[in-house]
């Protein structure tokens, strides 16, 4: 199930939350638990089994770690068990195929194997398990003695698909109190709606774009063609990502939780550090304080620094997707960051503000390229259609049509996925003198971008997650 279907929007969500609601203080958390677990079994029936009992492992694990903290020898023997188990459970369901063929491909052989759908959310509940045993270790957080909280903040339904990454120190205290309010339960429907709109509107208009793109023939593609595939392709990725993140940090919010801010207005950044100090920030700061930071204590050579910076960036593109081509991307940030690092960043700086975003802009659609490719050597293709030698020209008629029937589109992403959206909506709401007014007006802004999306689910109810697909 996904949140942007009409069983979640008008059977599940309504359901959990009036559970929710109905019930005493107490009983809250169970509500949120068996919510939960029913929303990971409604599409992965066998796999909630996996999820119940990395719960029960991940509490025993952190048990023991914290019984342990008086011997570190010990403790730090039992940290690494568990990080073990945790990370080849994520290895064998993710990267099994991968692995198998690659060794088919270097080997000339076929060796039959069966490939295993890959459990949905596996790989958010698995970095979050891994920051709670490592916290319990650092003595940053207390060894969760309540298998209920622990189970309630590994399967947290919000964000257990997609996102935000959310460490256990930050919600120790969450999972034991929050407060519910009529103004929080507000700022998260505006939250969800946002989000909705993103991903329905924006992202699948730029997703049906993107498929008619990569459905012509090689050869036919001109240059510009080519370029307006792959912005598509970045505003569908965008409005996908943090259309899902904000609708999770507005179902947080109904049900008394904060969640970290996960995007931040990326495409607005002047240099690719900046960048990823926007893009999918829960996941980028995970890797600097649980892999970088481990990695690099105790080392002040510049060297090392890089190396370690590779070996982070190489990560993050697996952890993305199973296949060379992520592996590629990360290793192509990780080089980029680099070079900005140790001899860009000066020269960038002394750049015109719009000479430096339009630099940007140019290296991440170039990386988005090996982002949606299934191989290397397409990656290779589509690039060489967007700088020419495997171009039909530099324009087409095709071209021209996008650009004519799909003007509205680019406005609304442009402005989407910028602060001047943002300001616009602002702009209608203050213009009202009167306090009513203004709420009448966000009201019927927000009810209007729910009842588009819900004509645009309607109209094309095929609406799974790109990210699922990674």
């Amino acid at each position: 199930m996904v949140f942007s279907s009409i069983t979640f929007l008008f059977i599940f969500m309504p359901a959990a939350l009036v559970f929710y609601y109905i019930v005493p203080d107490k009983f809250r958390n169970v509500v949120m638990l068996v919510a939960s677990l029913l929303f990971y079994a409604w599409g992965e029936p066998l796999y909630v089994v996996l999820l119940i009992l990395s719960i029960l492992f991940n509490y025993i694990c952190g048990r023991d770690i914290g019984e342990k903290l008086g011997d570190s020898r010990k403790a730090k023997f039992s940290l690494i068990f568990a990080v073990t188990v945790n990370v080849c459970l994520l290895g064998f369901f993710k990267y099994f195929g991968f692995f198998m063929d690659s060794l088919h491909a270097v080997l000339s052989v076929n060796i039959s194997y069966r490939e295993l759908p890959l459990p949905v959310g596996i790989s958010v509940y698995t970095l979050q398990a891994i920051s709670y045993l490592v916290d319990i270790y650092r003595k940053k957080a207390e060894p969760q003695k309540n298998l209920l909280h622990l189970g309630i903040y590994i399967s947290m339904f919000p964000q257990l698909t997609a996102g935000p990454i959310v460490r256990y120190v930050h919600m120790e205290e969450q999972l034991k109190q929050r407060a519910l309010s009529m103004r929080r339960f507000g700022q998260g429907a505006v939250y969800f709606i946002t989000g909705l709109g993103k991903k329905i509107i924006l992202a699948n208009s730029a997703g049906n774009i993107v498929e008619q793109i990569k459905g012509l023939q090689a050869g036919n593609v001109s240059v510009l063609t080519a370029w307006i595939g792959c912005i598509s392709f970045g505003f569908q990725v965008y409005f996908e990502l943090s259309g899902y993140s904000d609708m999770a940090m507005g179902l947080a919010k109904m049900f008394g939780f904060e969640f970290p801010k996960n995007f931040d207005y990326p495409y607005t950044a002047s240099s690719i550090s900046g960048f990823w100090k926007r893009w999918h920030i829960s996941l980028v700061n995970w890797f600097r304080e649980y892999v970088y930071i481990p990695l690099g204590k105790g080392h002040q050579a510049q060297a090392r620094q890089v190396l370690y910076l590779l070996i982070v960036w190489a990560l993050i593109g697996f952890w993305y997707g199973d296949s060379w081509t992520f592996l590629i991307w990360g290793l192509y940030y990780g080089i980029l960051l680099t070079l900005e690092r140790l001899c860009w960043d000066r020269t960038m700086k002394r750049m015109p503000s719009v000479v430096r975003h339009i630099y940007t802009m140019a290296v991440i659609l170039i990386g988005w390229v090996f982002f949606f490719s299934p191989s290397p050597g397409a990656a290779m293709k589509y690039l060489g259609m967007m700088f020419g030698p495997g171009a039909n020209g530099f324009i087409d008629k095709q071209a021209v049509f996008y650009l004519a029937t799909h003007w509205l589109f680019y406005l609304l992403a442009i402005l989407g996925s910028s602060t001047a959206g943002y300001r616009a909506i602002r702009y209608m709401v203050d213009s009202f003198e009167n306090v009513r007014a203004r709420k009448v007006t966000a009201a019927v802004i927000y009810i209007g971008i729910f009842l588009i999306s819900i004509a645009y689910l309607v109209t094309e109810p095929s609406n799974l997650l790109l990210y699922f697909k990674f």
